[in-house]
């Protein structure tokens, strides 16, 4: 962008008269799309619209004024060359926000030999954060800048890059020509060399060759240069030419009035935020100099509405259904000695597996909510072995385990007895259960083999090929379990499967009966809050529309329209409204969503509706700018101010 401009008066009367009427620059709000028109003088325009009222007559929407009387009446207008509205209110889509406002600076403060320096401030909720600068720079004060790169230019000529030029070639290659005619033949040479043969050929004697004729005065010179460059660079550049981080570098030269710059900054709007605030200030300089502190001029507000401020807030319960009776599981692999069913702490991984299972019995016990009725111990075997002495087995071992565990809960009931009386005696409070707590009844159960765990860990083994599983899956369907199992000993990975398999499968699975306590029917209905549902509605208030979407999807509801809304959704949103019985804010949501669409008559009869229910929509209408298009093109709402 280059705007030209010759100064006038002279710079030091200039000056004076900027810092004597304390000049600055200004700001206003940048139109709004679709506000501004540009007309011949004598052209007549009217905007009319038909729309229906509540009862369904046709009416007809025109530009309209008030009389002496006080009635409304219509009236045709003569457009000025440019109508300019002056908004400060900004709508929110999408999470952000675009702060459109023109930077003006006044002639008087534009001079050739200056540089204008102005930095907007955005401030938010008390934050601060410097915007982009737009920089003015005159002509003469650009020249000056120009002649100092020019001349670092020169310097940087002067500095040398090919180091072939501090040798004294001409020398060297007499001294190769008489002293080293193996290398001096490459001259000439034009086949392939490869670096290993030149440089066996080029050897020491050469290097040092080359140290002899390089003129070492020029390479410390030329290092000294290297070296003052920064300098340099500060000695004639005075003021470099910023090229990033600015929104605006121009040249000013001419007399051609007012500075003007449209200034457009996007911002994420965060929760709770309804007003952005723009400062302008800045600095003018004459060469390094700084000359003028232009003043920060007064806030220029813009106030943010938003389509989540329409979100429903109603709570939204639902209904569940809560059961007596529950039950919870666990299984652990216990190690038994072949054909043995005690339970050896010592041997293999019991002790943590035995203590695993001690722990899930303690937190049972103590359940603020749920008591135990009962505990099924189903152990299992591997299938080596006949079946009828692998059955005996596991229930040889679920009794063992059942009474192991049996054991533990009745040593564990009477440290909690030997608690309770230690509190009474000494007369404190005491937080265990004044009754007495009924014996919990263990069921033995026994799964022989264990054939189903066997199979699936046999599908899931990637150490095992697929010509292994295929002979297992027809070895399976033999029913005598006795013939399975010799079957399985002929296949050629019976070894790993009896190594890494049949191990894991002598578990011990623990069922557990419950019931809530102090509940004496089988189900209980109960309403509680829909928790997904408000952290949709939060979604939508923190100006998260994808994930409130995500969360509302479901629900089909207006807030689910607004998070479609929110997201440029239109045709989904207004599928939803339709079919809503029609609220002020629902028909103030369909109005934004018809604007949006450009269906003018739908949005004006929906903006109409909505008003006549809730006069608060007269103002806010005002806030989004699809809404206000029509209330400035229509002349809408004009009896109520």
């Amino acid at each position: 962008m280059l705007i030209i401009m010759i100064g006038g008066c002279a710079s030091h009367r200039k000056l004076e008269y900027v810092k004597r009427n304390t000049m600055e620059a200004q700001l206003i709000p940048t139109q709004e799309k679709g506000m501004e028109t540009t007309q011949s003088k004598d052209t007549l325009h009217r905007d009319t619209m038909k729309v229906e009222d509540p009862d369904g007559h046709e009416m007809l929407i025109m530009k309209a004024i008030k009389d002496e009387n006080g009635e409304m009446v219509a009236t045709d207008v003569i457009n000025a060359a440019t109508v300019t509205a002056k908004f400060r209110n900004v709508a929110e889509r999408h999470g952000k926000v675009e702060l459109g406002f023109q930077v003006i600076v006044p002639k008087q403060m534009l001079d050739g030999k200056w540089q204008l320096r102005l930095r907007p401030t955005l401030r938010i909720m008390g934050d601060s954060t410097l915007l982009d600068p737009v920089i003015i720079t005159g002509k003469e004060y650009r020249k000056g800048q120009l002649r100092g790169y020019q001349q670092y230019g020169k310097f940087l000529d002067s500095i040398i890059s090919d180091s072939t030029r501090f040798i004294n070639l001409f020398q060297l290659e007499i001294f190769i020509k008489r002293n080293i005619p193996q290398l001096y033949k490459f001259k000439t040479d034009s086949s392939f060399v490869p670096d290993a043969v030149f440089a066996s050929a080029y050897g020491i004697t050469e290097k040092n060759a080359i140290d002899h004729y390089t003129r070492r005065y020029l390479v410390r010179a030329n290092e000294h240069r290297k070296e003052k460059s920064d300098k340099i660079f500060r000695k004639y550049v005075k003021v470099p030419m910023i090229k990033e981080g600015i929104r605006l570098d121009t040249v000013i030269q001419g007399k051609s009035g007012d500075f003007t710059y449209g200034y457009m900054q996007a911002i994420d709007v965060r929760p709770g935020m309804r007003k952005a605030e723009i400062m302008l200030g800045g600095e003018i300089f004459e060469t390094d100099r700084k000359i003028y502190t232009i003043p920060e001029s007064k806030p220029l507000a813009f106030y943010i509405s938003s389509i989540s401020s329409l979100v429903d807030n109603t709570e939204r319960f639902v209904t569940k259904i809560i059961e007596r009776k529950a039950v919870a599981n666990t299984a652990c692999y216990i190690d038994f000695r072949p054909d043995d069913c005690r339970i050896d702490p010592d041997l293999g991984n019991n002790k943590s597996e035995t203590g695993r299972i001690r722990s899930n019995l303690k937190s049972l016990i103590d359940n603020e909510k749920y008591d135990i009725d009962s505990i099924m111990v189903t152990a299992s075997c591997s299938p080596e072995g006949s079946y009828s002495h692998n059955r005996g087995l596991a229930i040889k071992r679920s009794e063992s385990v059942s009474s192991y565990f049996k054991d533990y809960m009745r040593h564990y009931a009477d440290s909690l007895q030997n608690e309770k009386m230690s509190c009474l005696y000494a007369d404190e409070e005491c937080t265990h259960a004044e009754e007495d707590r009924p014996e919990i009844r263990f069921i033995s159960r026994s799964n022989p083999e264990n054939w189903a765990m066997l199979g699936n860990m046999i599908i899931r083994d990637t150490a095992l090929s697929c010509e292994d599983r295929a002979e297992y899956a027809e070895i399976l369907n033999i029913a005598d379990p006795d013939l399975r199992e010799k079957r399985i000993r002929g296949m050629s990975r019976y070894k790993y499967l009896r190594t890494h398999i049949y191990p894991r499968l002598r578990t011990v699975r623990f069922d557990f009966f419950l019931h809530r306590k102090n509940m004496e029917k089988d189900t209980v209905h109960t309403t509680t809050l829909d928790s997904t549902y408000m952290n949709g509605i939060q979604a939508i208030r923190d100006r998260d529309y994808k994930t409130a979407l995500a969360l509302l999807r479901p629900y089909d509801d207006f807030n689910t329209a607004i998070a479609f809304c929110a997201m440029d959704y239109d045709a989904s949103a207004i599928g939803i409204l339709s079919k809503m019985e029609k609220t002020d804010k629902v028909n103030y949501l369909l109005a934004i969503l018809y604007a949006r669409r450009g269906e003018e008559r739908k949005a004006i009869q929906s903006y109409l509706k909505s008003c006549r229910q809730n006069k608060a929509y007269v103002y806010r209408g005002n806030l989004d700018p699809e809404i206000s298009v029509l209330i400035n093109k229509y002349g809408l709402n004009e009896e109520e101010y």
